[in-house]
């Protein structure tokens, strides 16, 4: 579940710092990092949840 949030914000941030460097626009290559790095985080947080949720759930099965 978490591999794909955080992705348009990567993506879009890759085209931006692409752009930026192509056009020598250091502002758009600055905002482009920091989409990514944005994207970067927003992942780890889904990854974090999705194991906490099977800890979770992997808890409760050992129950039975």
């Amino acid at each position: 579940m978490a591999k794909d949030k955080g992705r348009g914000d990567r993506l879009k941030g890759k085209a931006k710092e692409t752009l930026g460097k192509a056009t020598g626009n250091e502002r758009m290559e600055t905002e482009g990092r920091t989409d990514q790095t944005k994207g970067r985080a927003k992942k780890a947080v889904g990854d974090v949840k999705d194991r906490a949720r099977g800890a979770g759930k992997s808890l409760r099965d050992d129950e039975v």
